[in-house]
């Protein structure tokens, strides 16, 4: 599931422009840990702290590092700070197992007021999408802007069953290798090389000499306090598409097979000020599958936003 971006042998800018990805510097990001709601967060730091903010928001079993080739390219015009979300990557798992999204609401606003973020720029991806849109929804005055990535009120169910099948087989296996065959499986769209330096974010090495992912395996078991599909969740999420007060885009890629044509294309028809782009040669995870299709796409309504201003 990750989408990170360093490869063996490549710098993180060698591969960024590998892929397509503009920027004007070869920024490095800051690690940061930031107590919130309770515990921990850990998050990246693109410096630049007199721009504009903007925060990235990850989808389920990644971390923030799958936003640095959208953290590199967009470093030289905002103050961009990508979240390790409760249970994912270096940031704390909670002890009570308590992943709802209401929790997770709870924190997004936590780490918005600890770190000093002001009328910022929201972008996320998956869960991430789903939190980002809450948030903005129950927050106006925080977001200026927000970009949700193949997220919606709804899932199409062979794409949810495919993450489902994916997260749920063995995660302790014998070497690193063998995370990037299930990887490349599961999306055959990555190179190789991309894939097995990427995933080394998603990764920790255990006692015994095993590999597992790098986020709590309770996250994926069935039930529990995490996010819930049902009729009423579904239609709490599409009413929180006409709350949102701040131009929207929504990013859909054109081969996901987590959310149809038509569920963007309504999102983006109740959003009050909402637009929509498809990238190309995309599935679920957009950023990652097409990094310069993505870029192009948020540059445009970044564009646009700023005009209207």
């Amino acid at each position: 599931m990750t989408t990170d971006v360093s490869s063996g042998g490549l710098s993180l800018h060698d591969a960024a422009r590998a892929q397509g990805v503009t920027f004007e510097r070869e920024a490095v990001p800051e690690d940061r840990f930031v107590d919130a709601n309770g515990m921990t967060f850990h998050y990246l730091d693109w410096g630049n702290p007199t721009a504009p903010d903007m925060l990235l928001l990850h989808g389920f079993a990644q971390t923030c590092h799958s936003w640095d080739f959208v953290a590199l390219a967009f470093c030289d015009r905002f103050h961009v700070v990508s979240l390790d979300q409760r249970g994912h990557g270096d940031s704390d798992w909670a002890e009570d197992g308590d992943y709802s999204p209401e929790t997770q609401q709870a924190d997004i606003a936590a780490v918005v007021a600890a770190v000093g973020l002001k009328d910022f720029v929201l972008m996320g991806l998956s869960m991430g999408g789903r939190n980002s849109f809450t948030y903005a929804a129950n927050h106006p005055r925080d977001v200026r802007a927000l970009v949700i990535v193949d997220a919606g009120p709804q899932n199409m169910r062979s794409g949810s069953q495919n993450i489902r099948s994916f997260v749920q087989q063995e995660d302790e296996l014998d070497s690193v290798d063998a995370f990037v065959e299930r990887v490349l499986k599961y999306n055959p769209r990555r190179d190789p090389v991309q894939v097995r330096g990427s995933i080394m974010h998603n990764l920790k090495q255990l006692p015994n000499g095993k590999w597992t992912w790098k986020y709590d395996r309770r996250l994926r078991q069935p039930g529990g306090r995490r996010f819930q599909h049902n009729a009423a969740m579904t239609e709490r999420l599409w009413g929180y598409m006409e709350s949102l007060a701040c131009p929207t885009l929504v990013v859909r890629g054109a081969q996901s097979d987590i959310i149809a044509l038509d569920t963007a294309d309504g999102m983006h028809k109740r959003i009050p000020n909402g637009r929509m782009a498809t990238v190309e040669d995309a599935g679920h995870l957009v950023m990652g599958d097409n990094p310069s299709g993505f870029e192009k796409a948020v540059t445009g309504f970044l564009g646009e936003v700023e005009t209207s201003e």
